[in-house]
């Protein structure tokens, strides 16, 4: 008897190890991927190292209190001060998150030792800190994109992508307007298929942030794929082909109740003992077959600066997609055209609204070298800038697919005299900060410069909340204009908004939009097109000419708006028509920077050089001359409509 009690108590051990076994097997977190540059380090014994060990271990330990699965803290005082926060997915259960915190605040010592700015994450949680204020402000730099890489080839990667990138907007949506900035998605793909999404946010960022991150994430995602990730600091965005996530996460769980009454110690463990061995030996089983069908992914990390194909198949879009929710090309959908072809509104069954561009067939460019800067441009993000979803490349068809901007462009508001009212100064000016910062991003921030070239009010499309977009930036490129990094034989834009060397030589550079910018400036300040004072007075000119005049005789503000009233800072108003001169100045060297305007801009107390003669300057009888052997006939040189020139040969 002695020998059973003695087995028994060996197979007893032997349940509970193996269960203690599994249990470490189950709440070990799924490593996904890590950041941690190595610029910002610090040293062992540090006050820095010091603040961070307290910090991780007042992330741990509110890790067992926190009921949504986020907190964020602080730990230490300026210059050693750190920041740092854990957000777990939000459809896993306390337990779970609190193991996967737990976990990372170790393991991310191991992994990013001495580094000041790590974030790890983890299939259930992740784990950020940095020495800088990382606590409700958007990070979207660093995208990290996993992806399945089982193949399934009775999916077109096009039929995928509306279906995805409709499914997880609408999750978006809903994320952003909820408290946990979470929200999970299923959709019917087949009869016999479904799609399964999960978008999350930090909780700390407001409903917009939030939207905009999540919006970001899901155009990035690769669709030429059976499942994808797109991960940044601030968010992410998934789908897959399979259920990822727990569907109950919603629903509030019962909670356990303690039994109450007699029931004898022999019965329930004649109950629990198989209960739990039967749990025990499914949990083996799932485990072993999980092992063997783990989804493999490949990480490839966006920040390289590479302009392949690699990610154009997700890019993609279907003729015959883009005809029916066009309704053939309609003329009822027509919302204009330009130099580069005709724009069209475009509804799919989802209800995604888009404007597609129908590109003339007069491009020079072969298929490959079409879809390699339809990738490079559609990789540029801003909120001032129109952002492009994809492309259609079928026979001689070569169409781009950008997002839809309800409300029209500049042009439509700025020079209507029954629409004028809706932009006072206060909604200008803000649209020519956003007009800037967007060129700025172009010139300067993005990962290549952009020089666009063709910057009019009819390219700068207005959002429901009159936000400029810059729109046609990266034509030239995508259009396969034939150029170097100086000069074009080919020029392209619109006159009167050209600089003198762009125009009469091909030269171009990033001088060309700031000259451009100076005359949109002036046409916001005013409300008047640039070209429109020549048809009402030949000794004028132009706009530009007029406003030097005024500037001369000191009265600028005969160019403001009349519809302004007096709603508007004297000041403030002056100093803008001052940078819009030294934008338009007739030397390229003379004109400030984007960066410099945008600091003019936005900082009263930066002092402003003394403009010189614009280009293009009608000059009448009584001008001035400040600039020996400078005068041009600029009447010879300048078209007075506002048509875009596509192909022009250069002086």
């Amino acid at each position: 008897m002695s020998g059973y009690a003695s087995f028994g108590s060996l197979f007893l051990l032997a349940i509970l190890a193996s269960s203690r076994s599994y249990a470490q097997q189950l709440i070990t977190p799924n490593y996904v991927y890590h950041s941690c540059p190595n610029a910002t380090t610090y040293s062992k014994n540090s006050k820095y190292s010091t603040n961070l060990k307290s910090l991780l271990n007042s992330l741990s330990s509110n890790s067992e209190s926190s009921s949504s699965g986020f907190f964020n803290t602080t730990a230490g005082q300026s210059p050693d001060v750190v920041f740092g926060l854990f957000l777990c997915r939000g459809d896993v259960s306390p337990e779970v998150c609190r193991d996967c915190v737990v976990f990372a605040t170790k393991d991310s010592l191991n992994r990013c030792p001495n580094v000041r700015n790590v974030l790890l994450y983890y299939d259930e949680c992740m784990l950020r800190y940095s020495n800088r204020n990382i606590l409700s402000t958007l990070n979207t730099n660093g995208g990290m994109i996993l992806y399945n890489t089982q193949n399934d080839t009775s999916k077109r990667q096009y039929s995928i992508r509306f279906f995805v990138v409709s499914s997880l907007i609408e999750a978006a949506n809903e994320a952003s307007d909820n408290p946990r900035k979470f929200a999970v998605t299923k959709a019917n793909f087949t009869a016999s298929q479904s799609l399964y999404g999960l978008v999350q946010c930090t909780p700390d960022l407001t409903s917009e942030d939030c939207l905009q991150c999540l919006q970001l994430t899901i155009s990035q995602l690769v669709t030429d794929q059976i499942g994808a990730r797109y991960i940044v600091p601030s968010c992410s965005s998934r789908y897959e082909f399979f259920l990822f996530y727990n569907e109950s996460a919603t629903r509030t769980p019962r909670p356990t109740r303690r039994g109450e009454g007699g029931n004898s110690f022999v019965i329930i463990i004649a109950i629990v003992v198989p209960v739990t061995g039967a749990f025990l030996l499914f949990v083996a089983v799932f485990i072993f077959r999980a092992k063997k069908r783990r989804t493999v992914y490949e990480t490839e990390p966006l920040a390289e600066d590479k302009d392949d194909i690699t990610t154009a198949g997700s890019l993609q879009f279907h003729f015959k997609a883009i005809e029916a929710a066009t309704d053939n090309f309609s003329q009822t959908n027509k919302l204009g055209q330009g130099g580069f072809g005709e724009v069209y509104k475009g509804t799919f069954p989802s209800g995604i609204q888009v404007a597609v561009k129908r590109l003339s067939k007069t491009s020079g460019q072969g298929e490959r070298e079409f879809e390699n800067e339809v990738v490079v441009v559609a990789k540029l993000q801003h909120r001032n800038l129109v952002r492009l979803l994809g492309y259609c490349l079928e026979g001689e068809e070569k169409i781009l697919v950008y997002e839809f901007v309800p409300n029209k462009s500049l042009d439509y508001f700025l020079f209507d005299s029954t629409m004028q009212s809706q932009l006072d100064w206060k909604r200008r000016n803000k649209i020519i900060g956003g007009i800037a910062r967007g060129i700025l991003y172009l010139h300067q921030d993005s990962r290549l410069t952009i020089i666009h070239r063709d910057l009019k009010a009819g390219n700068i499309l207005l959002d429901v909340d009159m936000n400029p977009k810059v729109a046609d930036f990266g034509m030239a490129r995508i259009f396969g204009m034939d150029q170097t990094e100086a000069n074009t034989r080919r020029v392209v834009g619109t006159y009167g908004y050209m600089s003198p060397e762009y125009a009469m030589y091909g030269q171009f550079s990033m001088k060309s939009d700031v000259y451009s910018f100076g005359v949109l400036v002036l046409e916001i300040i005013s409300g008047k097109k640039n070209s429109s004072l020549y048809h009402l007075d030949d000794s004028v000119g132009n706009l530009v000419s007029y406003t030097w005049r005024l500037w001369n005789n000191e009265s600028p503000l005969e160019l403001v708006d009349p519809t302004f009233r007096d709603n508007f800072q004297t000041t403030e108003i002056t100093r803008c028509i001052h940078i819009a001169l030294l934008c338009v100045q007739e030397e390229a060297e003379d004109r400030p920077t984007m960066s410099v305007i945008l600091q003019m801009l936005t900082t009263s107390s930066i002092a402003l050089a003394v403009p010189r003669p614009p280009g293009f300057f009608f000059r009448g009888r009584d001008d001035q001359v400040n600039r020996a052997g400078r005068l041009i006939d600029a009447s010879a040189l300048c078209s007075v409509d506002d048509a875009s020139i596509t192909s022009v040969a250069p002086r």
